[in-house]
């Protein structure tokens, strides 16, 4: 939690692309400041050091760390004053706690600078980590995903066959030469065999051969041209050549994001936990920090939104499900790393226990990531790296 015990003054921003509404409280809950000003940077530091020279200490708190935010917390620091973020689903819930319905920009400044003052456990530390790289990233892992579905979309109504050959390994660098060159079973067919074996070869030596038989025996599987094929042979090249792209993409910036990772203290322990690599060690540093803002384990599995969330209500309403609430980019890292550390016996047998134990797939792999929650919450509380524990059968 941060300590807000030496704070003067409360400062919420409720940040806008033009302007941002400031509200300052002191630690006694009078307003010392409410007005809008511009998004500059003179009237930012005009006002940081106003509030500097005649209360002291500010904390400046942002419900926005990136983005339109991003500039107010640069010349935050940059003269000397503490930040922190307020999650703006935890700002949702706060604001329930105040009177009226009316959802205004001063109303909502007020909020974020109350809360720091009253509540300071439901802030988050802000330690200038450059997220803007990870989170591009994770922008081109969403595009990466929309381009590969809409192949597979096509290429499964023209020709279901030649998909389920091709599908598996859709964003292999061969596959995707393969419908740049040729978009439709016709063309496929008609450069032959030797033809795509060159073609292929280059990107894959070894599965060159074997992957051309399997596409043709594919398509001698369908004799007939459904409808829409030749639109779609003008679809899929480009398709293949924008997916292309973007992985090309994310592959420059996995070096520069493990130039991050490797750069932080704690790089080396995130790292020597199976299935945390430079993309989630990179999205949990961003999201977490070294921890501290976290009492307990519990609580950072709260904030991810992994903790299972207890339904009760008399005798009609019983259970336990999985939670809707917590930090969506971290729940996902979370789960993915989880998805990875199969490999490792104890998480295996953990998740196979799970499995035994009735529950489905994704069940399993988030009572595995609430496990491993814990063990991260001690590595980073510790400075401690990954012990591997002898694997236990259920």
């Amino acid at each position: 939690m941060i300590d807000t015990g030496d704070i003067d003054v409360f400062l919420g921003l409720d940040v806008g692309k033009g302007e941002h509404h400031a509200t300052a409280v002191t630690p006694a809950g009078k307003k010392a400041f409410d007005k809008r000003l511009p998004s500059t940077e003179p009237k930012l530091r005009e006002l940081f050091a106003k509030l500097q020279a005649k209360h002291g200490t500010v904390l400046v708190v942002v419900d926005q760390p990136a983005s339109i935010g991003a500039l107010p917390l640069a010349v935050a620091r940059d003269m000397g004053c503490p930040v922190a973020y307020l999650p703006g689903l935890t700002m949702r819930r706060i604001a329930d706690l105040y009177p009226g319905e009316a959802k205004t920009d001063a109303k909502d400044a007020f909020i974020i600078a109350d809360a720091a003052r009253a509540m300071p456990h439901t802030l988050r530390a802000i330690d200038g980590k450059d997220e803007t790289i990870v989170g591009f990233d994770d922008d081109l892992a969403d595009e990466a995903t929309r381009v590969a579905n809409r192949l597979h979309g096509l290429l499964t109504q023209i020709h279901p066959s030649l998909e389920r050959v091709l599908g598996p390994r859709l964003q292999h660098p061969a596959v995707l030469t393969l419908l740049e060159r040729f978009g439709s079973p016709a063309q496929i067919r008609k450069a032959g065999r030797r033809r795509l074996v060159t073609l292929l070869r280059p990107k894959a030596p070894r599965m060159a051969e074997r992957l051309v038989e399997d596409i043709f025996t594919a398509l001698d599987e369908q004799t007939v041209t459904v409808p829409g094929t030749d639109a779609a042979a003008l679809i899929v090249p480009s398709l293949a050549g924008s997916l292309t792209a973007v992985l090309d993409q994310r592959k420059l910036l996995a070096t520069r994001i493990e130039e991050l990772l490797g750069a932080h203290p704690l790089s080396k322990v995130l790292t020597s936990m199976p299935g945390i690599g430079v993309r989630t060690g990179a999205r949990i540093l961003i999201e977490v920090g070294d921890g501290s803002t976290f009492p307990t384990a519990s609580h950072l599995a709260a904030y991810a939104g992994i903790a299972p969330a207890t339904r009760s209500s008399g005798s009609s309403i019983r259970g336990v499900q999985p939670s809707r609430r917590g930090n969506k980019q971290l729940k996902r890292a979370f789960f993915l790393s989880a998805f990875a550390a199969l490999g490792d016996p104890a998480s295996r047998i953990y998740y196979d226990k799970k499995i035994a134990q009735g529950k489905h797939h994704t069940q399993a792999l988030l009572c595995l990531a609430r496990r491993r929650a814990d063990v991260l919450f001690a590595m980073l509380r510790d400075g401690t790296l990954y012990e591997p524990q002898p694997a236990r059968s259920a």
